[in-house]
């Protein structure tokens, strides 16, 4: 069963209850345990961790909670910053991201990185480097990705809370696969530093995995915050994400769809799953109306492809700047490679044209919050895959599949919009299967007060544990 969340945790070392070293001891002795089954975790600082506890932790709403940060994007010093790839394999983290050190500025303790799919690209976590990552509801089935790892060591109870982020679906998508909830806030919430943004950043963001609304809502309120020079911030809130969350929202006007035009086929459970939210959302008072998705997922797959893969290969070209040589066979997987020489030549136009699309998809889908404050969709359009189906060395089959897997996700990453995977479904195989609420730019207020109104009212931590 799983244990305490991170604000249970917290409040039991506050009160005395446990002290912090137990509970690190506790979240060891379980990754030590349990990992070797999930290849979940790729790298520890064990002994630094409890270096940190010895040396006093910061009196602050985390204090003495463990934590694992996702192996990408976000640096941890003294640890490898390989995101899950081969040619990065050699590259030590020399300091904190700005938001791990928020993280342990809250008291937090890190106990190392979670495993990643090759920088990203996969909505299945299996890197050539570390090897798979298993779905602790179902070893054979993926945890989803790029969070992967961050997923199934939260579902299978190693620590309560874990970073994750999300370029395309990559917090959702795993909330999904293991049973979590899992929110994307809105672009430029939480500041990516000391990573450039570039052109990635306008459709990644930095949050977490949790199994608790109100964990999310506090690692929220820690995370969340402009650094001076940003390049582009969400709306300040009018108080705490965790004051919010406690609030009712209200009735809302909510609008479903379960299909997407021109999108892959839904499978009939995720479709219900979403349907049966949204009789949900009527017992508790709230308008649903079924309405149509404003947007094509090929269109959002093209846009978002040409902002990534433009990324892409500036990050491939700095590592090798810093090896000082040419790229090898064997430094990136099969469909990494296939990226990589798509965009590379790339011209400069093709970015501008992409850069205008996006605002135009923005403003299409924007256009249905004159109607509702909140969308309702599948977060998967198809169940948790096995593991082996997104296969990163066969191209041809990541092109056939991935887009399946965040056909209703990818779209609130061009948009830079939060929106939320919360675990209320399950799927034939009675594994997990989510539901996305997605709000206008600023809005994660009402989706965590919605999603905390839900979980009291279908409380998910009485599913059965993996």
């Amino acid at each position: 069963m799983r244990g305490p969340d991170a604000v249970a945790t917290a409040e039991a070392v506050r009160s005395g209850a446990t002290d912090a070293r137990t509970v690190t001891e506790e979240a060891i002795a379980r990754i030590e345990k349990l990992d070797p089954a999930l290849g979940a975790v790729v790298h520890t600082r064990f002994e630094a961790a409890r270096a940190d506890i010895e040396a006093g932790l910061p009196d602050g709403p985390l204090r003495g909670v463990p934590l694992l940060v996702k192996d990408l994007g976000t640096d941890v010093a003294g640890l490898p910053a390989t995101g899950g790839s081969r040619l990065f394999a050699g590259a030590t983290a020399r300091h904190d991201s700005e938001l791990v050190a928020r993280y342990r500025r809250a008291g937090a303790v890190v106990l190392g990185t979670t495993n990643t799919p090759e920088l990203g690209l996969n909505a299945s976590t299996e890197p050539a480097l570390f090897g798979p990552t298993r779905n602790p509801w179902s070893t054979a089935h993926s945890p989803g990705g790029s969070s992967g790892g961050s997923a199934a060591a939260v579902a299978a109870g190693m620590v309560p809370v874990a970073h994750a982020s999300d370029g395309g679906g990559s917090i959702r998508i795993p909330a999904s696969a293991c049973g979590l909830f899992g929110l994307k806030p809105s672009r430029g919430r939480v500041p990516p530093a000391p990573r450039p943004t570039t052109l990635s950043g306008l459709v990644s963001g930095h949050h977490a995995l949790t199994t608790t609304v109100r964990d999310s809502a506090l690692l929220l309120d820690i995370a969340a915050g402009p650094l001076l020079g940003d390049a582009y911030t969400a709306p300040t809130p009018a108080e705490p994400f965790a004051e919010t969350a406690r609030r009712a929202p209200g009735r809302l006007r909510i609008g479903l769809f379960t299909t997407l035009p021109d999108g892959p086929d839904v499978h009939p459970a995720c479709a219900r799953a979403a349907r049966e939210a949204g009789l949900l959302c009527e017992r508790l008072g709230h308008e649903v109306v079924e309405t149509t998705a404003r947007y094509r997922p090929a269109d959002v797959a093209r846009t978002s492809g040409v902002l990534m893969g433009a990324d892409l290969v500036a990050q491939i070209e700095a590592r090798l700047a810093v090896l000082g040589r040419p790229l090898a066979e064997d430094d990136i997987e099969p469909f990494t490679r296939v990226v990589h020489e798509t965009y590379r030549a790339l011209p400069a136009a093709d970015v501008s044209r992409a850069l205008r699309r996006a605002q135009e998809i923005g403003w299409e889908v924007g256009a249905a919050f004159h109607r509702f404050d909140v969308l309702l969709s599948p977060t998967l359009a198809q169940p948790t895959p096995l593991l082996g189906t997104l296969d990163t060395t066969d191209p041809g089959s990541i092109y056939r599949h991935a887009s399946v897997y965040s056909a209703f996700t990818s779209v609130h990453n061009v948009t830079g919009m939060p929106a939320m995977s919360v675990p209320l479904g399950r799927d034939d195989d009675g594994l997990p299967a989510g539901v996305q609420f997605a709000a206008p730019l600023g809005g994660e207020g009402v989706l965590l007060s919605l999603a905390a109104q839900l979980e009291r009212e279908a409380p998910w931590e009485a599913l059965p544990a993996p």
